[in-house]
Protein backbone atom coordinates (compact mmCIF):
# COMPACT_ATOMS: atom_id res chain seq x y z
CA UNK A 1 0.00 0.00 0.00
CA UNK A 2 1.48 3.36 -0.97
CA UNK A 3 1.44 5.78 1.94
CA UNK A 4 1.31 8.78 -0.36
CA UNK A 5 -1.84 7.73 -2.19
CA UNK A 6 -4.07 7.20 0.84
CA UNK A 7 -5.10 10.70 1.90
CA UNK A 8 -8.87 10.63 2.03
CA UNK A 9 -9.42 7.40 3.96
CA UNK A 10 -8.16 6.18 7.32
CA UNK A 11 -4.78 4.53 7.07
CA UNK A 12 -3.63 0.99 7.76
CA UNK A 13 -0.36 0.15 6.04
CA UNK A 14 2.25 -2.57 6.44
CA UNK A 15 5.52 -2.41 4.53
CA UNK A 16 9.11 -3.60 4.73
CA UNK A 17 12.05 -1.33 5.55
CA UNK A 18 15.60 -2.61 4.94
CA UNK A 19 18.79 -1.27 6.51
CA UNK A 20 22.44 -2.14 5.95
CA UNK A 21 25.04 -2.47 8.67
CA UNK A 22 25.79 0.93 10.29
CA UNK A 23 22.82 2.58 8.56
CA UNK A 24 21.21 5.40 10.56
CA UNK A 25 17.59 6.48 10.41
CA UNK A 26 17.73 10.09 11.59
CA UNK A 27 15.43 11.35 14.37
CA UNK A 28 11.90 11.96 13.09
CA UNK A 29 8.27 11.52 14.14
CA UNK A 30 4.89 10.61 12.63
CA UNK A 31 1.31 11.68 13.15
CA UNK A 32 0.04 8.10 13.05
CA UNK A 33 0.57 5.18 15.41
CA UNK A 34 3.41 2.84 14.49
CA UNK A 35 4.48 -0.67 15.47
CA UNK A 36 7.81 -1.85 14.05
CA UNK A 37 8.61 -5.56 14.07
CA UNK A 38 12.28 -6.56 13.75
CA UNK A 39 12.26 -9.47 11.30
CA UNK A 40 16.02 -9.90 11.40
CA UNK A 41 19.06 -8.02 12.63
CA UNK A 42 20.08 -5.96 15.62
CA UNK A 43 20.89 -2.41 16.63
CA UNK A 44 19.70 0.35 18.90
CA UNK A 45 16.87 2.85 18.73
CA UNK A 46 16.22 6.13 20.47
CA UNK A 47 12.66 6.63 21.66
CA UNK A 48 11.94 10.05 23.14
CA UNK A 49 15.61 10.38 24.08
CA UNK A 50 15.88 6.92 25.68
CA UNK A 51 18.21 4.31 24.17
CA UNK A 52 16.80 0.81 23.60
CA UNK A 53 18.33 -2.40 22.26
CA UNK A 54 16.84 -3.90 19.11
CA UNK A 55 17.04 -7.59 18.20
CA UNK A 56 15.18 -10.12 16.09
CA UNK A 57 11.53 -10.68 17.08
CA UNK A 58 11.11 -7.53 19.15
CA UNK A 59 8.59 -4.74 18.60
CA UNK A 60 8.95 -0.96 18.71
CA UNK A 61 5.80 0.73 20.01
CA UNK A 62 5.79 4.33 18.76
CA UNK A 63 2.93 6.70 19.70
CA UNK A 64 2.14 9.67 17.43
CA UNK A 65 4.54 12.58 17.74
CA UNK A 66 7.30 10.64 19.51
CA UNK A 67 10.76 11.32 18.08
CA UNK A 68 12.65 8.15 17.22
CA UNK A 69 15.74 7.00 15.34
CA UNK A 70 17.42 3.68 14.50
CA UNK A 71 21.12 2.72 14.32
CA UNK A 72 21.64 -0.68 12.69
CA UNK A 73 24.50 -2.86 13.93
CA UNK A 74 23.88 -5.45 11.20
CA UNK A 75 21.85 -5.91 8.07
CA UNK A 76 18.30 -5.42 9.35
CA UNK A 77 14.81 -6.05 8.00
CA UNK A 78 11.87 -4.34 9.65
CA UNK A 79 8.12 -4.57 9.10
CA UNK A 80 6.50 -1.18 9.67
CA UNK A 81 2.83 -1.15 10.64
CA UNK A 82 1.38 2.35 10.51
CA UNK A 83 -2.24 3.26 11.10
CA UNK A 84 -4.66 6.02 11.90
CA UNK A 85 -6.61 5.11 15.05
CA UNK A 86 -9.78 6.53 13.49
CA UNK A 87 -9.95 3.51 11.21
CA UNK A 88 -10.77 1.22 14.17
CA UNK A 89 -13.86 0.80 16.33
CA UNK A 90 -14.59 3.12 19.24
CA UNK A 91 -13.94 0.43 21.86
CA UNK A 92 -10.46 -0.22 20.43
CA UNK A 93 -9.78 3.52 20.18
CA UNK A 94 -10.88 4.26 23.74
CA UNK A 95 -9.71 1.20 25.68
CA UNK A 96 -6.98 -0.70 23.83
CA UNK A 97 -4.93 1.91 21.95
CA UNK A 98 -4.29 4.13 25.01
CA UNK A 99 -3.04 1.03 26.84
CA UNK A 100 -0.75 -0.19 24.06
CA UNK A 101 0.62 3.28 23.22
CA UNK A 102 0.81 4.70 26.74
CA UNK A 103 4.56 5.15 26.17
CA UNK A 104 7.18 4.53 23.51
CA UNK A 105 9.03 1.30 24.20
CA UNK A 106 10.69 -1.82 22.79
CA UNK A 107 8.64 -4.88 23.61
CA UNK A 108 9.58 -8.57 23.63
CA UNK A 109 6.41 -10.66 23.62
CA UNK A 110 6.24 -14.15 25.08
CA UNK A 111 6.55 -17.11 22.74
CA UNK A 112 2.82 -17.65 22.18
CA UNK A 113 1.85 -14.01 21.76
CA UNK A 114 4.79 -13.39 19.43
CA UNK A 115 3.74 -16.35 17.28
CA UNK A 116 0.15 -15.09 17.09
CA UNK A 117 1.23 -11.56 16.19
CA UNK A 118 3.54 -12.86 13.45
CA UNK A 119 0.62 -14.77 11.96
CA UNK A 120 -1.50 -11.61 12.00
CA UNK A 121 1.28 -9.68 10.26
CA UNK A 122 1.40 -12.38 7.57
CA UNK A 123 -2.35 -12.08 7.19
CA UNK A 124 -2.06 -8.31 6.73
CA UNK A 125 0.58 -8.77 4.03
CA UNK A 126 -1.66 -11.27 2.27
CA UNK A 127 -4.70 -8.98 2.40
CA UNK A 128 -2.70 -6.06 0.98
CA UNK A 129 -1.47 -8.22 -1.89
CA UNK A 130 -4.80 -9.93 -2.68
CA UNK A 131 -7.28 -7.11 -2.45
CA UNK A 132 -10.73 -8.62 -2.67
CA UNK A 133 -14.04 -7.07 -1.65
CA UNK A 134 -13.32 -7.41 2.07
CA UNK A 135 -9.58 -6.77 2.34
CA UNK A 136 -9.85 -3.46 4.21
CA UNK A 137 -12.27 -4.97 6.71
CA UNK A 138 -9.88 -7.89 7.21
CA UNK A 139 -7.01 -5.45 7.89
CA UNK A 140 -9.06 -3.68 10.57
CA UNK A 141 -10.05 -6.94 12.24
CA UNK A 142 -6.52 -8.37 12.31
CA UNK A 143 -5.11 -5.05 13.57
CA UNK A 144 -7.65 -4.97 16.41
CA UNK A 145 -6.77 -8.54 17.37
CA UNK A 146 -3.06 -7.74 17.29
CA UNK A 147 -3.50 -4.68 19.55
CA UNK A 148 -5.48 -6.73 22.06
CA UNK A 149 -2.72 -9.37 22.22
CA UNK A 150 -0.09 -6.70 22.85
CA UNK A 151 -2.26 -4.97 25.45
CA UNK A 152 -2.75 -8.21 27.36
CA UNK A 153 0.97 -8.89 27.31
CA UNK A 154 1.59 -5.78 29.44
CA UNK A 155 -0.27 -7.34 32.36
CA UNK A 156 1.90 -10.46 32.66
CA UNK A 157 4.01 -10.71 35.79
CA UNK A 158 7.66 -11.69 35.73
CA UNK A 159 8.53 -15.26 36.74
CA UNK A 160 11.29 -17.81 36.31
CA UNK A 161 11.57 -19.24 32.80
CA UNK A 162 9.86 -22.61 33.33
CA UNK A 163 7.13 -21.07 35.45
CA UNK A 164 6.55 -18.48 32.76
CA UNK A 165 6.52 -21.16 30.04
CA UNK A 166 3.87 -23.30 31.73
CA UNK A 167 1.81 -20.27 32.71
CA UNK A 168 1.82 -19.08 29.10
CA UNK A 169 0.98 -22.58 27.90
CA UNK A 170 -1.87 -22.92 30.39
CA UNK A 171 -3.32 -19.60 29.27
CA UNK A 172 -2.88 -20.58 25.63
CA UNK A 173 -4.78 -23.86 26.21
CA UNK A 174 -7.58 -22.01 28.02
CA UNK A 175 -8.07 -19.55 25.15
CA UNK A 176 -7.21 -21.70 22.12
CA UNK A 177 -8.58 -25.09 23.21
CA UNK A 178 -10.61 -25.37 20.01
CA UNK A 179 -7.68 -25.54 17.57
CA UNK A 180 -4.91 -27.38 19.45
CA UNK A 181 -4.06 -30.72 17.82
CA UNK A 182 -1.03 -32.18 19.55
CA UNK A 183 1.65 -31.81 22.22
CA UNK A 184 4.20 -31.43 19.41
CA UNK A 185 2.41 -28.30 18.24
CA UNK A 186 2.57 -26.81 21.74
CA UNK A 187 6.23 -27.75 22.18
CA UNK A 188 7.15 -26.16 18.84
CA UNK A 189 5.52 -22.92 19.87
CA UNK A 190 7.69 -22.72 22.98
CA UNK A 191 10.78 -24.05 21.24
CA UNK A 192 11.45 -27.01 23.55
CA UNK A 193 11.06 -30.77 23.18
CA UNK A 194 7.74 -32.53 23.67
CA UNK A 195 9.23 -34.62 26.50
CA UNK A 196 10.56 -31.58 28.37
CA UNK A 197 7.28 -29.70 27.89
CA UNK A 198 5.32 -32.57 29.44
CA UNK A 199 7.82 -32.80 32.28
CA UNK A 200 7.69 -29.15 33.36
CA UNK A 201 3.92 -28.82 32.86
CA UNK A 202 3.27 -31.90 34.98
CA UNK A 203 5.65 -30.55 37.63
CA UNK A 204 3.52 -27.45 38.06
CA UNK A 205 0.00 -28.75 37.38
CA UNK A 206 0.21 -32.52 38.07
CA UNK A 207 -1.07 -33.42 34.60
CA UNK A 208 0.15 -33.34 31.02
CA UNK A 209 -0.77 -30.49 28.64
CA UNK A 210 -3.18 -32.76 26.72
CA UNK A 211 -4.84 -33.90 29.94
CA UNK A 212 -5.38 -30.26 30.85
CA UNK A 213 -6.65 -29.55 27.34
CA UNK A 214 -9.23 -32.31 27.73
CA UNK A 215 -10.21 -30.97 31.14
CA UNK A 216 -10.73 -27.48 29.70
CA UNK A 217 -12.74 -28.82 26.76
CA UNK A 218 -14.99 -31.01 28.91
CA UNK A 219 -15.58 -28.08 31.27
CA UNK A 220 -16.68 -25.96 28.32
CA UNK A 221 -18.87 -28.81 27.04
CA UNK A 222 -20.68 -29.07 30.40
CA UNK A 223 -21.36 -25.33 30.33
CA UNK A 224 -22.72 -25.49 26.77
CA UNK A 225 -24.92 -28.50 27.58
CA UNK A 226 -26.60 -26.67 30.45
CA UNK A 227 -26.77 -23.15 29.04
CA UNK A 228 -27.62 -23.73 25.36
CA UNK A 229 -29.83 -25.87 23.15
CA UNK A 230 -27.02 -26.74 20.75
CA UNK A 231 -26.82 -30.28 19.40
CA UNK A 232 -24.18 -32.41 21.08
CA UNK A 233 -22.40 -33.01 17.78
CA UNK A 234 -22.18 -29.23 17.28
CA UNK A 235 -20.73 -28.73 20.77
CA UNK A 236 -18.22 -31.52 20.13
CA UNK A 237 -17.04 -29.81 16.95
CA UNK A 238 -16.91 -26.35 18.55
CA UNK A 239 -14.67 -27.55 21.38
CA UNK A 240 -12.11 -29.06 19.02
CA UNK A 241 -12.86 -32.77 19.28
CA UNK A 242 -12.19 -34.46 15.94
CA UNK A 243 -14.05 -37.68 16.74
CA UNK A 244 -17.56 -37.95 18.21
CA UNK A 245 -16.82 -41.40 19.63
CA UNK A 246 -13.66 -40.11 21.35
CA UNK A 247 -15.63 -37.20 22.77
CA UNK A 248 -18.34 -39.49 24.21
CA UNK A 249 -15.72 -41.80 25.71
CA UNK A 250 -13.76 -38.97 27.36
CA UNK A 251 -16.88 -37.23 28.63
CA UNK A 252 -18.26 -40.38 30.28
CA UNK A 253 -14.84 -41.20 31.76
CA UNK A 254 -14.46 -37.73 33.32
CA UNK A 255 -18.06 -36.94 34.23
CA UNK A 256 -19.44 -40.41 34.92
CA UNK A 257 -22.43 -40.18 32.60
CA UNK A 258 -23.03 -39.53 28.91
CA UNK A 259 -23.55 -35.96 27.60
CA UNK A 260 -27.27 -36.68 27.03
CA UNK A 261 -27.77 -37.91 30.59
CA UNK A 262 -25.78 -35.00 32.00
CA UNK A 263 -27.93 -32.46 30.12
CA UNK A 264 -31.19 -34.16 31.07
CA UNK A 265 -30.22 -34.56 34.72
CA UNK A 266 -28.76 -31.14 35.46
CA UNK A 267 -30.37 -28.72 33.00
CA UNK A 268 -33.67 -28.59 34.89
CA UNK A 269 -31.82 -27.86 38.11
Amino acid sequence: MNLQTQKRSPLISLYESKHNEKDVVQPHHHQNHQILYILDGEGICMLDGVENTLKTDCFMIIPPGVEHSIHSHSKTSVLVLEFDAATLGEDIQQEVIPHVFRKACVLQLNTFDSSDVRQLLRKKLYEQSHRDLFWQMALKNSLSEMLIIISRSYTQEAADLNSLRVEQLKRYIETRYFDIRSTEELANRIGISKRYLQQIFKEYYSMTPLQYLTEVRIGRVKKELLETEKDIVSICFEMGFESLSTFYRLFKKMVGVSPNVYRTTYKSK
